[in-house]
C-alpha cells in the first residue's frame, strides 16, 4: 500500500505578508508558494491532492483549476478545523492521508516519501515530521517519554520553561491512518487562548487512546514556513544557493555566489563561466564553454549555443544565439535569432515591440553589427553582412547577404 492522498492546509490570511495576494500565490523560486508544495507532493507519488482554502479562495482555485480539489474553510478556526473540513473530500475508506502546510516549500519530495514510508512501516496512527533546530523559538515542541516515544506536541505559548528548551520541533506535516483521523479529529477542543482548534492536539488524543505515534526527521531548513516577506527572501536565497551548488557540481563556474541568480529550471553546460551580478531566469538554456556577465540578464526563452560570450549589461529575452557569437556589452536583444560567429557591437538594440506585436529579428552567420545600431523588427540581416555604427535598419528593410549598410535609415554602401 502507498499513500497517494494529501491535504494541503492553505486557508490562512497571511497577514504578515501585508499583501492583497494570498500568501500561497506569492512567487518563490520558479513557481508559487503553493505550486512548489504541489510539485514536491506529486514527485513523491501523491496523485490526489486536496487544498483547504479560505482567504481569496477564488484566486487560488482559478490558478490551480483542474490540478487540485478544493475545500473552503469558511471560518478560519485553525488547522484542526481546516483538516476537519477536508474529511468529506477524502475518498471513502481512504486508508491513509498525508497532511502538510501550504507554505513549507522546502520540504522535498524525498522527505515526503520518507514520512509516508515511515508511517506505513511503523503501522502508526499518526507520523509526525520533525526537525532539530538551534533556535526552536515559536515552534511547537516534540515531547518524548523516557523510552523515546512521542507523548505530545506542545505549542510554544503553552510550553513550560523546561519544554521550551526542547530543540526538536513539529514541522507541521503528518501522515494519518484514515479511520483514526476520521474518528478522533472531532475530539479536538477549541484552544481558549487563540479560539482555534489545534491539529497538534490530535497527537495527544491518539496517545491517550493507546495509538502508535511515529516520527520522521528532516533538515532544519525544510521546517521554514513562509509567513512574511522576510521569510520569502530567506527561502528564495536557500533555493538559489542550492541551484548554484547543483550547477557548480555539474561543471559550471560561478565566480560570485553572493550576487548571482540562476533559476531552478535554467540549463547550463559544463565549463561555462558565470560572472558576478548575473541573472539567469527560467526557461533559459546555455551551452558549454560560454562566458556570461558580469551584469547580464538572460530572460525566459533565451537559448545560447556553445562558446558564446555575453558581456556586461546585456539583456536578452526569447532570443537564440548561435555558436561562437560575441555580445560583449550594453545590448538589448529581444525576439531575435542570431547565427554563428556574429559580433554584436556595444549598444545594439533590437526594437522588437511596435506597440501591438512582438516582432522577430534574424541575424545570420558571420554578421558584424556596429556600435549603437538599432534593428527595427521585423527585419533580417543576411549572412556575412555588416551594419555600420549608429545605423538604424528599419522594419522590413532586409539587408542582403554580404552587403554593408550604414546611416539613418541604413542604406547599402557600394
Amino acid at each position: 500500500m502507498k499513500i497517494t492522498t494529501a491535504v494541503i492546509l492553505a486557508a490562512g490570511l497571511g497577514t504578515r505578508m501585508k499583501s492583497e495576494i494570498p500568501k500561497v500565490l506569492h512567487s518563490v523560486g520558479s513557481s508559487t508558494v503553493l505550486g512548489k508544495v504541489v510539485t514536491n507532493l506529486k514527485k513523491a507519488g501523491i496523485k490526489n491532492i486536496i487544498a483547504v482554502v479560505g482567504y481569496k479562495a477564488e484566486l487560488i482555485e482559478k490558478q490551480f483549476k483542474g490540478e487540485l480539489k478544493f475545500v473552503t474553510q469558511k471560518e478560519l478556526l485553525g488547522s484542526g478545523d481546516a483538516l476537519k473540513q477536508a474529511l468529506d473530500a477524502l475518498d471513502e475508506g481512504c486508508p491513509g492521508v498525508l497532511v502538510t502546510c501550504g507554505d513549507t516549500v522546502l520540504i522535498t519530495s524525498a522527505t515526503y516519501e520518507k514520512l509516508a514510508s515511515t508511517h506505513l512501516n511503523e503501522k502508526a496512527s499518526c507520523t509526525l515530521l520533525t526537525a532539530s533546530l538551534d533556535d526552536p523559538h515559536a515552534y511547537g515542541r516534540i515531547v518524548r517519554g523516557a523510552g523515546g516515544d512521542v507523548e505530545k506536541v506542545i505549542e510554544e505559548k503553552d510550553a513550560s520553561r523546561e519544554e521550551k528548551k526542547i530543540r526538536e520541533i513539529n514541522v507541521g506535516s503528518y501522515c494519518f491512518n484514515g479511520p483514526d483521523l476520521e474518528k478522533f479529529i472531532h475530539d479536538i477542543e477549541i484552544n481558549e487562548k487563540k479560539k482555534e482548534f489545534y491539529l497538534t492536539d490530535i497527537v495527544n488524543i491518539l496517545v491517550s487512546n493507546g495509538k502508535t505515534i511515529a516520527s520522521a526527521g528532516c533538515e532544519a531548513d525544510e521546517a521554514i514556513g513562509i509567513n512574511s516577506r522576510k521569510d520569502l527572501a530567506v527561502v528564495n536565497n536557500i533555493i538559489n544557493k542550492k541551484t548554484l551548488e547543483k550547477n557548480m557540481d555539474s561543471g559550471v563556474t560561478v565566480v560570485d555566489t553572493e550576487t548571482t541568480f540562476i533559476d531552478e529550471t535554467a540549463k547550463i553546460g559544463k565549463d561555462t563561466i558565470i560572472y558576478p551580478n548575473t541573472v539567469i531566469e527560467g526557461d533559459v538554456e546555455i551551452g558549454s564553454g560560454c562566458k556570461i556577465g558580469p551584469f547580464a540578464r538572460l530572460r525566459p526563452g533565451t537559448k545560447v549555443s556553445r562558446d558564446v560570450e555575453i558581456g556586461n549589461f546585456v539583456e536578452m529575452t526569447r532570443t537564440e544565439v548561435g555558436e561562437g557569437t560575441k555580445i560583449k556589452h550594453h545590448a538589448y536583444l529581444g525576439d531575435a535569432r542570431i547565427g554563428r560567429n556574429v559580433n554584436i557591437g556595444s549598444g545594439t538594440m533590437t526594437a522588437n515591440y511596435d506597440g501591438k506585436n512582438k516582432n522577430r529579428t534574424e541575424i545570420e552567420d558571420n554578421v558584424l553589427i556596429g556600435v549603437g545600431a538599432i534593428l527595427i523588427a521585423p527585419v533580417k540581416i543576411g549572412k556575412g553582412a555588416q551594419v555600420g555604427a549608429g545605423s538604424v535598419v528599419t522594419k522590413n528593410k532586409n539587408v542582403a547577404a554580404g552587403a554593408t549598410v550604414a546611416g539613418i535609415p541604413a542604406k547599402a554602401i557600394d
